[in-house]
């Protein structure tokens, strides 16, 4: 570890070395060559005087990249991909002079930035599919918890534990759809020249067009695609970027959106993430317990989210058929975003498999505000005894802010139900009134929306993705 400059965070601290891989030096490089190598291979296939033996120098020197090589030829020419040219023809000399034939910067450029996010974009899938199983398992095993629900953050109708993480569930499917969709959609830009015209090509081929309408398909047969964007200037459509930036800011929104209800459901001490037993929750406090990795899942949620921003900026500002002032951008703004939505996933499924539900904590919340939410069963109960509904209703309402006060003026415990036992105009016993107090009368149809849910929209996909499954995060600090 070097101690005498910056290094980044997301590498030292929070993504994962998959990830970081991905984003790397090796894996970038290593990709021109195997692009070098497709090109050369359909030339050759396309008529090109390109020998088997010029193919195989080629080969054979695809992997032990000569870095020191390259990175004192772009000292002199300022070029990363001419530097990379020379020090791949410093190891294939038979093959040297056919080396970028025909073929722009952006060729090995774009088409490597495409492939890198491609395999991003799987890891993202991966881990995307392992919170969605981890939460769809909690939110199985807590569909019949009844707990106390809130709009605005004030108490309202009751819940239950399972139907909220469905809630978070349901987020992350549409960041499901989201990604499958735009992974399904990526193309290469293939080899279309200085402008996106093909004119150093139909040169080379001697103005045979079909043999060119050929180049890009083989190219992307090659590496592995399905198709090449039909048409470009000298690099692809930077939306492209701004589409995938977007798919990783909506799943930093959604982990966002879930770290912040744990949160508050950690200070209510009603469901608490893992912590680890040498854990320091504080340096002055020892007794406390910090959402620390809810905290920081939306302290990254944030900068992915700001972070899409950039890639869209870029797009719009591009002049014509290519400028260089996305290059510095791209760098920086794809990669880390890319690794730190890695480390949000991975802190998600550190914390939903591990999240600890406080049941006796959460019934004492609910029953406490429960008799206010069960007045319209009450009063339909004192209707059927002979009572006036209209009046009932007052009293109940009276009743209620009387109740309220003994709550927040007196700090006591909620004494609605002895306040209706004691109005003759109910003709209900406290007994009885107690007997109704059954949290699980009040959730709804939550319990069956999670079983719906589960059975007809998570558990298919999981189970069409299920060779994705079985990973376990680690994280770092």
């Amino acid at each position: 570890m070097s101690t005498d400059r910056y290094m980044s965070p997301l590498s030292e601290r929070y993504a994962s070395k998959e990830m970081q891989y991905i984003f790397s030096p090796e894996m970038k490089f290593k990709t021109w060559r195997r692009l070098w190598i497709a090109l050369a291979e359909t030339e050759k296939e396309l008529g090109l005087d390109i020998t088997d033996e010029q193919i195989e120098e080629l080969k054979a020197h695809k992997d032990d990249i000569n870095f020191e090589t390259a990175k004192e030829r772009e000292k002199l020419v300022r070029h990363d991909v001419m530097s990379h040219v020379y020090a791949y023809g410093v190891q294939c000399p038979k093959a040297k002079g056919i080396i970028h034939l025909g073929a722009t910067s952006c060729y090995v450029g774009d088409n490597t930035d495409i492939i890198v996010m491609a395999e991003a974009l799987k890891l993202v899938k991966k881990k995307l599919v392992n919170v969605i199983d981890e939460l769809a398992k909690f939110a199985d095993a807590y569909k019949d918890l009844p707990t106390l629900a809130f709009t605005h953050f004030q108490p309202a109708q009751p819940t239950t534990v399972g139907k909220r993480a469905a809630l978070w569930l349901q987020e992350f499917m549409l960041d499901f759809d989201d990604i499958s969709y735009v992974m399904d959609g990526l193309k290469l830009l293939g080899s279309k020249g200085t402008t996106g015209t093909q004119a150093s090509f139909l040169e080379l081929f001697d103005g045979d067009n079909e043999k060119v309408d050929q180049i890009d398909p083989m190219i992307a047969e090659k590496m592995g695609f399905q198709n090449c964007y039909a048409v470009s200037g000298q690099t692809y459509s930077r939306k492209v970027d701004t589409r995938v930036a977007n798919v990783l800011a909506g799943i930093a929104a959604s982990a966002y959106k879930m770290s912040n209800d744990i949160r508050l459901l950690q200070h209510l001490k009603e469901v608490e993430e893992p912590f680890e037993k040498n854990q320091i929750g504080s340096s002055a406090m020892a007794y406390k317990r910090n959402p620390m990795r809810s905290e920081r899942i939306g302290s990254l949620a944030r900068y992915v989210m700001v972070d899409a921003l950039n890639p869209a900026i870029t797009s719009a500002t591009q002049w014509f058929e290519r400028t260089l002032d996305d290059s510095a951008n791209k760098r920086l703004s794809i990669p880390e975003a890319f690794l730190a939505t890695d480390g949000i996933l991975d802190l998600c499924l550190n914390v939903v498999d591990g999240l600890v539900v406080y049941d006796k904590v959460i019934t004492r919340h609910l029953m406490a505000e429960l008799p206010f939410m069960a007045t319209e069963n009450i009063m339909m109960d004192a209707v059927k005894k002979g009572g006036d509904r209209q009046e009932l209703h007052e009293k109940i309402r009276t009743l209620s802010m009387e109740a309220g006060a003994h709550v927040k003026k007196e700090g006591k415990e909620n004494n609605l139900l002895e306040l209706i036992a004691a109005d003759p105009s109910f003709k209900l016993s406290l007994e009885e009134l107690k007997s109704s107090m059954d949290p699980s009368r009040y959730v709804g149809r939550a319990p069956g929306q999670v079983e719906r849910f589960l059975k007809d929209v998570v558990r298919p996909m999981l189970d069409a993705n299920k060779e994705l499954l079985g990973i376990k995060a680690e994280i770092n600090v």
